[in-house]
């Protein structure tokens, strides 16, 4: 539905605070009280359906048609891929793990990478993987179990490396040329691809430098010591997923094959019989439910508050402030990150807020090129640090941690911020006027 036709409503919120106090309340309240694993004891997905409880009863219509708003929100495309990733991501990981791929690959890098290097190694290739992939969410899948098998053996902790790989992952989302938020980011603006790529890189690149830097000398690696045996033909289960995701191949495909090749190489060595595949292929999915059900909650939640105005009423706020250049620039940050926060989907709140967007951008002289670079930056660095977005939910899942134990570690992401805001407010980079941007 077009959300020039639908009345701004604030109470449309309710359930979604009611969501993110539970979520969020619940675990600080236990972790307050000292209970361990405290952001485990109460479910996501609980707190969830009782913010869609609260959805429904608030929601207008029939009974009939407010399920019908929250079934067809579950099953939205971009919901649906997302829960097929995770399921691949889930399989792949489990198979490579029970064959031994896992602590082939450790030990292999832990081999031939000196100790210093192995944390802005991992930075760099989660983000060439998504720049080539343009999927936060595969490259994740595909980079997140290396980095769980690696961080012990070289004493940095789950979260820290979680939040290196995210944000690789998001810096090569936020400007591949074939990913999601960037078709919809330029296609609302009209400029083309090169030319947001072009400003959108000049924003972030000094984001990314600085995270190297700070991996490069500020990591606390362990000294290794002692010989790490390794057979190469375990490795190649994640060779064969790099190297096909920086070749462009689609993320389900390379995730299939990859499971397949795992599966193939565990058998044909005695890792595992045929049978004992499937189970922990089965054992993958499985591993996946908590954020599988967040997530078609969650979207579903999401529709029923765009429905009943709860992103209308958001975006009436702060088109209502927008006065200057900056302060339109600013606008267009805070209109595509509150979409993002609603709809926990960043190529969707780029889709929802870039029509707006546009308006704003032309009323008050900003590029063009700059208002798509803005949509996807702010949406990029909101979707990476949401505790139910679906970039954290994977990484934790696959680390077996608390999603919000990795949001102080996304260093990327709070830098990614600090240059766009910067950037806002020294009105760089000033590139030449282009015809696309007019």
């Amino acid at each position: 539905m077009d959300q020039k036709e639908i009345k701004p409503n604030g109470w449309a919120l309710i359930p979604l605070f009611v969501f993110l106090f539970l979520y969020l309340g619940v675990g600080l309240f236990l972790t307050y009280l000292g209970v361990e694993m405290a952001f485990y004891e109460f479910p996501a997905p609980i707190a969830a359906l009782i913010g869609i409880v609260v959805a429904v009863f608030m929601a207008r219509g029939t009974i009939d048609e407010r399920i019908k708003t929250f079934i067809n929100g579950a099953g939205e495309e971009g919901i649906v891929i997302m829960c097929m990733i995770y399921l691949l991501a889930g399989a792949f990981s489990a198979v490579v793990e029970g064959m031994g791929g896992v602590e082939s690959t450790v030990n292999l890098g832990l081999t031939m990478v000196p100790a210093r290097l192995l944390l802005p190694g991992l930075f760099l290739i989660s983000a060439f993987i998504s720049l080539a992939m343009g999927t936060s969410m595969g490259t994740i899948g595909a980079v997140a179990p290396i980095a769980v098998g690696l961080g012990p053996e070289i004493g940095v902790s789950m979260p820290v490396m979680m939040g290196i790989v995210i944000g690789g992952a998001m810096f090569g989302d936020n400007l591949s040329i074939i990913s999601d938020t960037t078709i919809a980011a330029t296609q609302t603006q009209g400029v083309k691809m090169k030319d947001k790529f072009k400003m959108n890189f000049l924003i972030v690149l000094p984001a990314a430098i600085i995270s190297l830097i700070i991996l490069l000398f500020v990591g606390d690696v362990a000294a290794l010591d002692g010989d790490y045996p390794f057979e190469i033909i375990k490795v190649l289960p994640y060779i064969f997923v790099l190297v096909f995701a920086l070749m462009g191949v689609n993320v389900f495909v390379v995730l299939f094959l990859g499971l397949v090749l795992a599966g193939l190489i565990g058998v044909v060595y005695g890792d595992f019989t045929a049978l004992e595949l499937s189970q922990a292929a089965y054992q993958g999915f499985t591993d996946m439910n908590e954020v599988f059900f967040l997530s078609l909650f969650a979207g579903g939640l999401a529709a029923m508050i765009r429905k009943e105005g709860g992103l209308a009423f958001l975006v009436d706020q702060i088109s209502r402030r927008v006065k200057t250049r900056k302060g339109a620039e600013l606008g267009i940050g805070a209109l595509s990150a509150a979409a993002d926060i609603c709809t926990a989907n960043n190529t969707v709140a780029i889709i929802i807020s870039g029509p707006l967007a546009k308006n704003i951008a032309l009323e008050n002289g900003v590029d063009l090129r700059r208002s798509a670079s803005m949509l996807d930056i702010f949406a990029s660095v909101t979707q990476g640090m949401l505790p139910y977005g679906a970039q954290i939910l994977l990484a934790g899942s696959l680390a077996g941690i608390s999603p919000l134990t990795i949001i102080p570690n996304l260093h990327y992401n709070f830098l990614m911020l600090g240059c766009v805001l910067l950037a806002i407010y020294l009105g760089i980079p000033n590139l030449k006027p282009s015809e696309d941007s007019a």
